[in-house]
This record gives C-alpha cells, sequence and structure tokens, in this order.
C-alpha cells in the first residue's frame, strides 16, 4: 500500500540537465511532476505527496534520496527527459537500480551523477566516489536493492500504460547505476 509518495523533479537551479530547442530538463521534470503530484492529491486524497523540490533550486543528489527517507515515503520516483544525438530517437523509458548491462546505460548514468561535481565537498559526502570513473560503478555492482523486484513490476506497468494509453514506444525497463535509486529505501524508478 502506498501511503507516502516523492517525487523527484530531475536536476534543477545550477543543474539545466538537458537541452532542447526550446526548454531545459530541470523545467520540463519540475513541470511533469507537480502535475501528477496534483493528480495523486485530487484522486487519491489518502496518498501524501512529498517533493524533493517544488521550485527551480538546486538539490544535491544525496539530499534527493534522504528526502524520500525521512518521510518515509513509500515510493520513490524521479522524473527525467533524455537526450540523444540521434534525433530520430523517441519514446519512453524507465529505469530501476540495477547492474549494468550495457555501455549506454553506463554514460547516461556517469551524465545524471555528474551533478553530484556542482556540490561543495562531494568528495567527502560521497565518500572519494567519482562519477566519472567506470570503476567507480563497482560499488553499485556490489550492491543488492532489496527493493528491486517491486521496482520493476512498477516500471514494467508504467511501460505498459506508455505503450498501450499514451501510444509512444515503449524503450522497455532498464537497469543503471543511478546514485538516487541507491540511497533510497522504497521501491524507485527513474
Amino acid at each position: 500500500v502506498v501511503k507516502t509518495v516523492c517525487f523527484d523533479p530531475g536536476h534543477g537551479g545550477k543543474d539545466p540537465g538537458c537541452s532542447g530547442k526550446k526548454y531545459k530538463e530541470k523545467d520540463v521534470s519540475l513541470a511533469v511532476s507537480l502535475k501528477l503530484g496534483a493528480y495523486i492529491e485530487k484522486n487519491f486524497p489518502d496518498v501524501k505527496v512529498v517533493y524533493t523540490r517544488k521550485t527551480d533550486v538546486f538539490v544535491e543528489l544525496q539530499e534527493r534520496g534522504d528526502i524520500a527517507n525521512r518521510n518515509n515515503a513509500d515510493l520513490f520516483i524521479c522524473i527525467h527527459c533524455n537526450a540523444n544525438e540521434n534525433k530520430e530517437a523517441h519514446g519512453a523509458e524507465t529505469y530501476v537500480m540495477g547492474l549494468k548491462k550495457a555501455q549506454g546505460n553506463l554514460e547516461i548514468a556517469k551524465r545524471e551523477n555528474s551533478a553530484m561535481l556542482l556540490e561543495k565537498d562531494y568528495k567527502t559526502k560521497y565518500d572519494g566516489f567519482d562519477p566519472n570513473s567506470d570503476e567507480a560503478y563497482i560499488i553499485f555492482n556490489l550492491m543488492q536493492n532489496s527493493f528491486l523486484d517491486q521496482s520493476q513490476n512498477l516500471a514494467s506497468k508504467i511501460q505498459y500504460y506508455y505503450k498501450t494509453k499514451a501510444k509512444r514506444v515503449d524503450k522497455d525497463v532498464r537497469q543503471a547505476n543511478f546514485w538516487v535509486l541507491w540511497r533510497t529505501a522504497m521501491p524507485s524508478l527513474l
């Protein structure tokens, strides 16, 4: 039973994320998160909605997971918009914490985790983790996410609705080593 859901609009403030011709990822992820949160508050009044940010501010990666943990969230959903040099690419994908399955997923994880480089004293805060080092991701491969099955189950349902209701190209459920998913103590999706 989900009593509390935490939405994490990706990027924000000094971290714009990816940029398109008109929009920045930080703005789109915030708008989508606020809209989804409002929908849940209206249609499921017994579910508490928590946000890692409600405005265009920078929130450190570690703090994003900590916000969800402090609020005893039952579900953590991190909203992002991918970018791709291939202008023909389109579709929707959902990530869960897991072992690196492809070099492409590693590159996405590096890009998303690199936001920690914008933080003061990030080397101390993240125990020396280097988001640009392939070797640093070994720590993720050693960690087991006890909520992986629940996360994968929900991610599969979301992908199903992307395909059937939203008529989007289904780019499948993928596993990647995103810091925000690793730091949460509940089923988590990006």
